[in-house]
């Protein structure tokens, strides 16, 4: 039987070329020096007698052999880490690192605690959030760039997995001082005559209310149009106007200065969502936190505010 002569290390560094398919990503990913991270390739190609990787100035491709031996190199890792982080005491001095992409308007409010809770149960495991667009978070998760998205976008994408975690509706973001901050509901014919703003066409948030104000023969003229939902919370803090958001983008109840109102006939809603590529099963330290946002989501759709609670 051959030894074998290479470590995890080596493996991750192999691994880590291949999905970024460039030595810099890689390194950056694993917060090593290039030529660190292409000494640990070199010498598993050494210690395999096979070539994996074929390298140009612009870009960096799988041989034959490699895309053989990436498939099992991930497969002994997730096994690996899989039993690591079953055994309690040994799950807290796992190291890694874990990119998940989300929308902007959950991340704020929504994914804190999570990320919190999470950390505490594996404090060496590194967390990067992409908190873009619904389309980039998307695009993030099918090019490999992110573990797997949350996002209300995505259900028709053949290659993607979408996961509802709870559905939640639009609100009214106003100012605690509006008079419309003492209603409970609002119909989008009584803003009429209120300054409302809203997020650019292009954002999906705007698509789904524009959808179902159509369907309802019923529009909007916006004060003001801005590219992201944080951005119209901003302005609604300023006092400048009132805007439509989806209940996640708000705070706690009993903020300073914002308050919610629900919005009626009709009520817009989304259905929010885990992404990840379909037939590629999420490594373990990925998995544990893909778990703790489904369970999350779970407990909140039995709660009005739509929020996890703290650790």
């Amino acid at each position: 039987m051959a030894r074998i002569n290479f470590d995890l290390q080596e493996l991750q560094a192999f691994v880590a070329v291949a999905e970024r398919a460039s030595f810099r990503a890689a390194a950056e990913d694993l917060h090593l020096s290039q030529p660190a991270l292409s000494r640990r390739v070199d010498k598993l190609e050494a210690q395999l007698g096979a070539k994996l990787l074929e390298r140009t100035t612009r870009r960096v491709t799988l041989t034959n052999i490699g895309r053989v031996f990436l498939e099992r190199a991930r497969t002994a890792i997730d096994e690996l880490e899989s039993a690591v982080l079953s055994i309690g005491d040994l799950a807290t001095q796992r190291e890694g690192l874990i990119t998940v992409a989300c929308v902007p308007s959950v991340a704020y409010y929504f994914l804190p605690a999570i990320i919190q809770e999470y950390s505490l149960r594996f404090p060496r495991i590194r967390v990067r959030i992409i908190d873009e667009t619904a389309n980039t978070v998307l695009n993030s998760v099918v090019s490999g760039r992110a573990d797997f998205g949350i996002s209300f976008f995505g259900t028709q994408e053949p290659d993607v997995d979408f996961k509802a975690v709870l559905r939640e509706d639009f609100v009214l973001a106003v100012r605690n001082d509006h008079p419309l901050s003492r209603r409970r509901s609002i119909t989008w014919d009584e803003l009429v005559g209120e300054r409302y703003m809203t997020v650019a066409k292009e954002s999906g948030n705007r698509l789904l209310i524009d959808d179902a104000l159509a369907k309802s023969g019923k529009r909007t003229v916006s004060a003001y149009e801005v590219s992201h939902v944080m951005t119209l919370l901003g302005l609604v803090e300023a006092g400048l106007g009132v805007a439509a958001v989806p209940r996640l983008a708000m705070p706690l109840k009993g903020h300073s200065t914002l308050a919610s109102v629900l919005l009626e006939q009709p009520r817009v809603t989304r259905s929010l969502g885990l992404i990840s590529r379909r037939g590629r099963p999420l490594a373990p330290a990925a998995q544990q936190l893909y778990n703790l946002i489904d369970q999350t989501g779970k407990s909140a759709k039995r709660k009005p505010s739509l929020r996890p609670s703290s650790p």
